[in-house]
């Protein structure tokens, strides 16, 4: 099986795109009309030192990247099993799987890019060597609770959100407990609280754009499950205000089998991300198979199958319709009525 993924902001450099607008001229003058500039002139010259700003980032990016799957497409017609993308490249994924127009895409995502970089005051800051578990604790014991982890990006890389001041306060903090701070050059706090005074003005745009049922799955950021056709706009919106949930979004790519991941975009992000995530679950297994082996069994002997289940950033119940296994030796899961693929049983909760 085979998966494409398609990055997001931090992915742009001038000079990308070049090989891909002279192949599909029609799109690229389709999406310069659209934008009011030339798309191809902002990612190969950037004359006015623009790509970087958050409103021209996110349609030159999607641009690049829709363009890299039409030129992979011709090289490699066989469909995709799997689609995902990390925060904008959820889009990109969104038009690839048939979901969504091209010019619809492009038309959100300027949207998008418009409102996000009208919230002021906000930074980002990457933080390495140090897993989810004993960010959120430091967090917690240095009362920096008004920052949010925006990018759950591998077991060793994740993405602080927030005001500028409270990113600041936290730098000593993780340094203290182990981890490296990167402050990052962003012009907002992105998925996060801070983003949710444009959340209502990005809905009313998310609701004027038709979409279909994506013809491969695609993997939400907020969820990591594949999207269901009628929350594609509400997860969306969501996003906004969410972490992006990568180190989830590949395990749960993992369980489904031999998996092989295709980039398709400028740089090789995400594929470096894959190979953590990878190394993690292989890890993992080695260390914890017994314990978690024991997990399962605790599951199945209080909980049967028919169990309605409460999951974390999915609004109603579920069902299982399967006992909890230990999916390729690192990830305790059961099924779920209605749902494509598997539920982690850390994510769940009896009700």
């Amino acid at each position: 099986m085979k998966s494409y993924l398609f990055p997001g902001q931090g992915a742009q450099y001038v000079g990308m795109g070049k090989t891909w607008f002279d192949l599909f001229p029609e799109q690229t003058q389709v999406a310069s009309d659209m934008l009011g500039y030339c798309i191809k002139t902002l990612c190969l010259d950037d004359p006015h030192n623009q790509l970087n700003q958050t409103e021209y980032t996110q349609p030159a990016l999607y641009v690049v990247s829709a363009l890299a799957f039409l030129a992979h497409q011709q090289r490699d017609p066989a469909p995709a099993d799997f689609m995902a993308g990390h925060s904008l490249g959820e889009y990109t994924a969104l038009f690839a799987a048939g979901a969504l127009s091209f010019e619809d895409g492009l038309r959100l995502v300027q949207q998008r890019g418009a409102l996000m970089s009208q919230v002021s005051g906000g930074a980002m800051a990457a933080v390495l060597a140090l897993d989810e578990a004993a960010i959120r604790a430091t967090l917690a014991e240095h009362q920096l609770d008004a920052l949010d982890i925006a990018n759950l990006n591998s077991p060793q890389q994740s993405v602080l959100s927030g005001l500028s001041d409270d990113i600041s306060r936290a730098q000593p903090a993780i340094e203290q407990t182990g981890g490296r701070f990167i402050r990052l050059n962003t012009s907002g706090a992105f998925h996060s609280r801070y983003m949710t005074d444009v959340q209502a003005d990005f809905a009313r745009c998310v609701a004027e754009v038709e979409f279909k049922a994506p013809a491969v799955p695609v993997i939400a950021n907020v969820s990591a499950l594949p999207h269901q056709s009628n929350t594609i706009q509400s997860q969306l919106v969501a996003q906004l205000t969410h972490s992006v949930r990568w180190t989830e979004t590949i395990t749960y790519l993992l369980a489904q089998g031999d998996m092989t991941f295709v980039e398709l975009g400028p740089k090789k992000v995400l594929t470096k991300l894959v190979a953590e995530i990878k190394q993690h679950a292989v890890d993992y297994a080695q260390n914890d198979t017994q314990t978690l082996a024991q997990q399962v069994e605790q599951w199945n002997q209080t909980h049967g199958v028919g169990t309605t289940i409460k999951v974390a950033h999915i609004s109603e119940p579920m069902r299982t319709r399967t006992p909890a296994i230990l999916l390729f030796g690192h990830r305790p899961a059961v099924y779920v009525e209605g749902a494509q693929g598997y539920i982690a049983l850390d994510e769940a909760t009896a009700l």
